[in-house]
This record gives C-alpha cells, structure tokens and sequence, in this order.
C-alpha cells in the first residue's frame, strides 16, 4: 500500500483511498478525489492537486504523477502518466494508458485520449484533443480526422474491457461489478 509524506497536506474534505502514496510537499486541496481503490496511484513531490479533481488508479494502468505538477480544479486523471513540470488547466482529461511528457502543458477542458503519448513540451490548445502515439492535436471540429484516429486507440477494450460495439448493458454490468463493495 502507500504511503504518504509527512509534509504532505490533505484537505479535510478531500477524499484519499486505496493504494496512493504522496510525495514531499505535495497538496490535495478540497473535494479532490484521489481513489487508489482500483489500481496505485503515485503522486510525486510539490504536486498541487486543485480542488474537485478526480484522480483514479487502474490495476492496468496506475496512475503516476511526477514532480512539479499543477492538477487544475475539475480536472480528470484515470490511469495516466503524467511527467514532471506538467501543466494541467481545469477540466481536463486524460485517459488510461495516456502519457503526458515533460513540461507539457494540457489547457483549459483539452483532452489527452487513451493510449495516447503527448511528447514533452507540447501545448494542446483549449478544448482541443491529443490523440495517437506520437498524439497529434485535433481541434473540436475535426471528428472525422480524429476518429481516424482514436478508433484504432481501443477506448472501449483499455477502459471497460469490451470489444468496441458492446452494449451499454454489458459495459454497465460489467463497471457495477467493478464499481461493487470494496474494502478501503
């Protein structure tokens, strides 16, 4: 299990479960969602994670978040790798098997898509999506571009386990028995 640094501050209100370790001076802010329940999640040190972030490990996919890191409020992160000096705004997220390399920066409600690898020091611009290995940028209006792409990524096999085309009640009963009783 984690284990998380003494100068490490956790909000009252903020939620930490399962396997998380914390790093030195790092600092959960209220309302975030650190869930280790699933898989580890690791946050480095002098990391800000901002308030109501969901952060979520994966068995598959834990997540890891390196040093230096500002995690903007809203923000999504579900079994990512996130390097070091990375910058990411409020409402963003990113998806299991995705990496984020070094002084990347991931604007305001922008989206790194599954399997998907940002090299270091890009910029996705607001409300754009990274997707692909290497990712390439796709601005909202360009679906047909990044379907291209990100079909080929497996969201529905990396995140629920399915062959793409299953039905929502056998994803749905399949994530409640995920979702099911755990021990903390």
């Amino acid at each position: 299990m984690g284990e998380i640094d003494p100068s490490a501050w956790i909000a009252p209100t903020a939620v930490v479960d399962g396997d998380v370790t914390i790093g030195t001076g790092s600092r959960i802010l209220h309302g975030a969602v650190v869930n280790g329940t699933r898989g580890p999640v690791v946050i480095g040190s002098d990391v800000i994670v901002m308030e109501n972030a969901v952060l979520r490990g994966r068995r598959d996919f834990p997540l890891h978040i390196g040093d230096a890191v500002l995690v903007g409020p809203h923000a999504h992160l579900n079994g990512t790798r996130v390097a070091d000096e990375v910058f990411i705004a409020t409402g963003v997220s990113m998806f299991p098997g995705s990496i984020a390399g070094t002084r990347s920066e991931l604007r305001i409600n922008s989206v790194l898509h599954v399997n998907s690898r940002l090299a270091p020091e890009t910029t996705v611009p607001i409300g754009w999506i990274a997707a692909g290995d290497p990712a390439g940028l796709f601005s909202p209006d360009q679906h047909d571009e990044l379907w291209a792409v990100q079909e080929e990524l497996d969201f529905p096999g990396t995140v629920y386990g399915v062959p793409r085309g299953a039905s929502m009640r056998e994803i749905m009963r399949k994530q409640s028995r995920a979702y099911g009783p755990h021990e903390s």
